[in-house]
């Protein structure tokens, strides 16, 4: 039996960073342990992962703090293959050092959010921050 919170840490490492390097996948699953030990976020793996604006009990498309869980896709993991990899991975960042320096945020390199700072660590094609503004 898969915990809860390991089962949802895991969601979030598959869809938002499965074809990253390990580090990368490792990084994603960091953010959301760091969520859930700020006093300003959910205390637990799921709350974080699912935060958001809902309307009637259901995510408003695009207005998630995790962009696949409010995308309008489904949230099943098909690649059986990446699935284990990234429960593999939600486990290991329960024993391994923090190389987000304790980020709480991130994005793809490929956009350019206006909360974003110029402090960040880049990991694979992701960067995190520990601030925005």
């Amino acid at each position: 039996m898969i915990a809860e919170s390991l089962f949802c840490i895991a969601i979030a490492v598959y869809f938002e960073a499965r074809g990253e390097p390990s580090n990368g996948q490792v990084a994603v699953a960091h953010s959301v342990r760091n969520r859930v030990a700020d006093r300003h976020y959910p205390d637990n793996a799921c709350d974080v992962v699912k935060q958001g604006y809902y309307w009637n009990e259901h995510p408003i498309r695009d207005r998630c703090q995790f962009s696949f869980w409010c995308d309008g896709k489904s949230d099943n993991p098909r690649n059986e293959q990446a699935w284990y990899n990234a429960l593999y991975i939600a486990e290991l960042s329960g024993y391994t050092a923090d190389i987000t320096e304790g980020a709480m945020w991130y994005h793809s390199d490929t956009v350019s959010p206006n909360w974003a700072t110029t402090e960040y660590v880049q990991i694979g094609s992701h960067k995190f921050y520990t601030e925005v503004k």
